[in-house]
């Protein structure tokens, strides 16, 4: 893998942890049961996208 390449895949980790962060930050905050089911659907998948990139490591 090319240095441009890993810090790629980097610069991608740091934004799949950002984004289940966040996510996390607002399940915690709706009251609405399908919101919330919704946004646990996206964390699992921003999870799903960070072990994908983490794989390439």
């Amino acid at each position: 893998m090319t240095d441009k390449e890993l810090l790629y895949v980097e610069d991608a980790l740091g934004h799949e942890q950002y984004f289940q962060t966040r996510c996390q930050e607002v399940f915690g905050q709706l009251q609405d049961a399908d919101l919330k089911m919704c946004v646990q659907q996206i964390t699992q998948k921003h999870n799903q996208l960070f072990q994908s990139f983490y794989g390439l490591l």
